[in-house]
């Protein structure tokens, strides 16, 4: 009985112990140290944030930047940038060599989708990745028609 108990608490030690070392220790420590300033009033700037409005102003500054569409071709379809300096990726295609080529590292990227969820998951990476100068349109188009138009967002 007590060796069935002791193979018993061995596995589960075992099993533990491999839930504790199943996420790649140096990756975290470089996640930890992309979002070790996320924290107070400081956090929408710390994590690329632009609202809509500086977005408009950054638009028509005529100061070099990119925005970027990662939606879906179909979505695209629908309504899209009309501005200046744009270019549409699919969020499924950005990571891809012959596309990250093509993202500027000298001048603002702004991330643009539908409500600003898969342009912050997009833009964590491209940060992670080296791209520093990349921001995400907040509330994604939603939050820019609001802004442009607020009577068409009612």
């Amino acid at each position: 009985m007590k060796s069935g108990l002791h193979i018993a608490l061995i596995c589960i030690a075992l099993s533990l112990s491999a839930q504790a070392q199943a996420f790649d220790a140096a990756l975290a420590q470089s996640y930890q140290q992309q979002f070790n300033n996320a924290k107070g009033a400081a956090v929408g700037k710390a994590i690329g944030l632009m609202g809509p409005d500086a977005f408009i102003k950054l638009t028509q500054s005529n100061k070099p930047m990119l925005a970027i569409d990662i939606r879906t071709p179909e979505e695209r379809g629908i309504f899209g940038l009309t501005i200046n300096h744009q270019s549409a990726i699919n969020l499924n295609e950005l990571f891809t060599p012959d596309n990250l080529a093509k993202i500027p590292t000298d001048k603002p990227v702004v991330l643009v989708c539908k409500s600003g969820l898969r342009a912050m998951a997009a833009a964590t990476a491209l940060r992670h990745l080296g791209y520093d100068n990349v921001k995400v349109l907040k509330g994604g188009f939603a939050s820019l028609t609001k802004q442009v138009s607020p009577q068409l967002a009612q």
